[in-house]
């Protein structure tokens, strides 16, 4: 019997939540100094990072964190739960996954021309808030005639109120523990 190696993946990208010139790390027990709570690009990961002495941060910044090296990060201390994220950080958490979402269109358009069934009754696109059965075919129909080009044309062809604030609410709610199934975090 073989077992294929998956390498494990870490995140190459990441967009800063929270900046503190001098913190304590919430994971990594006697270690101080500029700390960032930051979001993962790809796997959307909460991190705590230790950065670079004498290095400002702002919220939204997207900042390597790849293992090549980073200008502006020591190391990666590890993955933060909701329950560790700072009140700024919390506070910043939606404005920076819009962000993200608009950085990487492509890539979160993609979940409305592939997203299937998960049961018999209950299709993954309906957990997209705002999204309910009838979205849910209109989206299917439309998708299978021409996959949506942008989030303009998935507005304009099925009437879908700023989909990107769909989206961002459930990745939201999947990073602060509200859903129990996931569709974007973690994939």
């Amino acid at each position: 019997m073989s077992y294929l190696f998956q390498p494990k993946k870490y995140e190459e990208y990441a967009v800063t939540l929270d900046f503190l010139p001098r913190g304590r790390s919430l994971l990594i027990k006697g270690r101080e100094g500029p700390m960032v709570q930051a979001i993962g690009e790809d796997r959307l990961t909460l991190l705590e990072l230790l950065a670079i002495n004498n290095v400002k941060f702002y919220p939204g910044e997207r900042i390597y964190i790849g293992k090549d090296g980073s200008s502006k990060i020591e190391s990666v201390l590890g993955r933060l739960n909701t329950e560790e994220l700072r009140d700024d950080s919390k506070n910043n958490l939606s404005t920076v996954v819009k962000s993200m979402i608009s950085f990487n269109e492509a890539k979160y358009l993609r979940y409305f021309n592939e997203l299937q069934p998960l049961t018999p009754r209950l299709h993954a696109l309906e957990l997209i808030p705002g999204i309910g059965k009838i979205f849910m075919k209109q989206i299917i129909n439309e998708r299978e005639k021409k996959p949506f080009s942008s989030f303009e044309d998935l507005q304009n062809r099925i009437h879908i109120r700023e989909p990107m604030n769909l989206i961002a609410k459930r990745i939201v709610d999947e990073l602060m523990g509200q859903s129990r199934i996931k569709i974007f975090v973690g994939r």
